[in-house]
């Protein structure tokens, strides 16, 4: 089981938080596939951008995508959209996206909020001792690293 630490902008962490955002997807431009990088079981800190890490969840499923197109991106929508969130200018900007994955929410908790000195422009972030902006130590001192 891995962590990962996953910065969204407030309206998508607040909707996350109130139940009505289950599903998160990452689209990326660069043909490079995403396989392995998130799995189920995985756990996740969701921070807000420019803000505190303020709650954690399970990934309960995830779907890799290779060699989108607009069309698939508009199927993704189609299927997912209401749990995934975003206006119609999101979905725009993500029309010439190539790869990416989409996760399946599960046990999503408020936790205490922690603040982290992160400076770099990375929303999606493998955890691994030492190069974890010091949260894998506070997760597990709080007892939130394992199962619900």
């Amino acid at each position: 089981m891995n962590h990962h630490l996953v910065i969204l902008k407030r309206p998508y962490l607040e909707a996350i938080l109130a139940g009505g955002k289950t599903l998160e997807l990452r689209l990326t431009r660069a043909r490079r596939p995403m396989r392995g990088r998130v799995c189920p079981r995985d756990r996740l800190l969701l921070k807000a951008s420019g803000g505190m890490v303020r709650a954690l969840a399970t990934v309960e499923a995830v779907e890799h995508y290779e060699d989108l197109t607009p069309e698939r991106i508009f199927e993704i929508r189609r299927r997912y959209g209401n749990r995934i969130g975003g206006d119609d200018t999101v979905w725009t900007r993500m029309m010439d996206c190539r790869s990416g994955f989409l996760v399946r929410l599960a046990d999503v908790r408020p936790i205490e909020p922690i603040r982290i000195d992160k400076k770099d422009s990375r929303a999606w972030v493998l955890l691994k001792e030492g190069r974890d902006f010091g949260l894998l130590g506070r997760i597990r001192e709080n007892g939130l690293t394992g199962e619900p």
